[in-house]
């Protein structure tokens, strides 16, 4: 093991120790404390993001079930390096938010259409006056709606009805609103911070109630939580025999990335729950597609992964980065582990030795290593080394992601319907099965 190595974990595992994270929230506490601060949540809302506007629906709700203070800023999109493929992102998150809208008992247009500038913008000068008049929470809900459902006579009309906030003022606002998120060291909309961690939109929002509880801010103890984490149920359907209607799970995934790894085990344990085959698709990471990662996106994947990680009960936190030759040589034995049947064990425990157990896929020892675990042997592995065949499926998997409308690992689509991405997204992946069984069955039924 290369001293490079040792380092990596090692720094990578204090980064994500929960002592170090306890030390950081205890500090962020006292220093509020020594301000005079109340127990503060710090909300930044993004008009042109449909998760924002499902976030901030939650705004009330947490004002009344916790005792903090709730601060809101509106803040302007992030920065391309922090959005890859803007387009097939903002797309994507129409229909996301309005299927994670119906889960939680929010409120989205089924079919929303993307805005246009001079909407966002009649929506950004409604939101910054209410701002300024302590109205936020009553205007948001309603004007954000009226900017996704495309009723620009509404917007229209509440822009007109907003107090003559002028253009330079409302930039102002933005501006402050960017600085204060920069400071605090984040880049998106629709988060949550509290006391120096950050909560990404109703996804985290379950997190943040934890942070809360903890704290003894709660003011129904005892209480489930508003949003809860959505997950896979498990439980197949009863009927004929699965293998005669087993559908195919797509499964997109990269090498590099701390959420291929947190999927893996769960999309294997949901395919055997249903009966489904499961098709690797793996790519290159980001930054090897010319996608940039910014640093401040990456510390944050770290520690959210580390939380997640921690909910679901996988290990995670000695990491070293697979980026370059690590991925390249994981990604060309995994080409020959596939064929061999065995790519689902190499994948996952590629992925555990990267993120969990410190092993760098780089070095010969550790990739070795992981691929005996896998069942190959050494053999096996040299001659996938020097076969350079896997460049052509891994191109062609990124073809298909992209056509697929998604940009990112992991994604993953049962039998050609809409794809899904991110690891929050299992319980989405397993309706679309019982649905896609439900089809076939019906359709066979019709038939007898």
């Amino acid at each position: 093991m290369s001293l490079r190595t040792v380092l990596m974990r090692g720094v990578t595992a204090a980064l994500t120790s929960p002592t170090r994270r306890r030390l950081a929230r205890d500090l962020a506490a006292a220093r509020a404390k020594l301000r005079g601060e109340r127990p503060t949540v710090r909300y930044f809302h993004q008009a042109d993001d449909p998760y924002s506007h499902l976030a901030a629906q939650m705004l009330p709700r947490l004002r009344v079930r916790y005792d903090v203070e709730v601060l809101t800023w509106l803040v302007p999109p992030p920065e391309d390096s922090a959005a890859p493929d803007r387009e097939r992102l903002r797309a994507y998150g129409l229909r996301d938010a309005a299927r994670l809208a119906r889960a939680r008992g929010l409120g989205f247009p089924a079919k929303a259409s993307l805005p246009d500038p001079e909407a966002v913008r009649r929506l950004e000068v409604v939101l910054a006056d209410a701002l300024e008049r302590g109205r936020f929470e009553d205007v948001v809900s309603a004007a954000g709606a009226a900017l996704w459902s495309s009723d620009t006579r509404t917007l229209a009309g509440m822009a007109a009805w907003a107090s003559g906030q002028a253009p330079r003022l409302v930039d102002d606002i933005l501006i402050a609103g960017e600085r204060q998120r920069a400071d605090l060291g984040h880049y998106l909309g629709g988060m949550f911070h509290f006391e120096g961690e950050w909560f990404w939109g109703v996804d985290r929002l379950g997190w943040l109630e934890r942070r809360l509880a903890d704290r003894g801010l709660d003011r129904e103890a005892g209480k489930p939580p508003m949003a809860p984490a959505l997950e896979p149920t498990l439980s197949s359907p009863l009927g004929s025999p699965l293998d005669l209607i087993a559908p195919t799970i797509e499964l997109w995934f990269s090498f590099r990335s701390p959420y291929s790894w947190l999927v893996l085990p769960r999309i294997r344990q949901l395919a055997r729950a249903y009966g489904a085959r499961l098709e690797l698709k793996p790519i290159l990471p980001m930054v090897m597609r010319g996608l940039a990662v910014p640093r401040v996106k990456t510390l944050y994947i770290a520690l959210d992964c580390k939380r997640e990680a921690e909910r679901l009960g996988l290990p995670f936190g000695k990491i070293v980065d697979p980026v370059g030759a690590g991925a390249e040589r994981a990604l060309a034995v995994l080409h020959h582990a596939i064929a061999l049947g065995l790519g689902e064990d190499f994948a996952e425990l590629g992925l555990k030795a990267a993120f969990a157990d410190g092993i760098a896929l780089a070095e010969d020892d550790g990739l070795y290593a992981v691929a005996r675990r896998a069942g190959l042997t050494d053999a096996q592995v040299s001659a996938a080394l020097a076969d350079e065949t896997w460049r052509d499926r891994a191109e062609a998997n990124r073809a298909a992601l992209l056509d697929a409308g998604v940009w990112g690992a992991p994604s993953f689509r049962v039998s050609g319907q809409p794809a899904h991405w991110g690891q929050d997204r299992l319980w989405m992946l397993e309706d679309d099965i019982r649905a896609a069984i439900e089809s076939v069955r019906t359709s066979s039924h019709a038939k007898m």
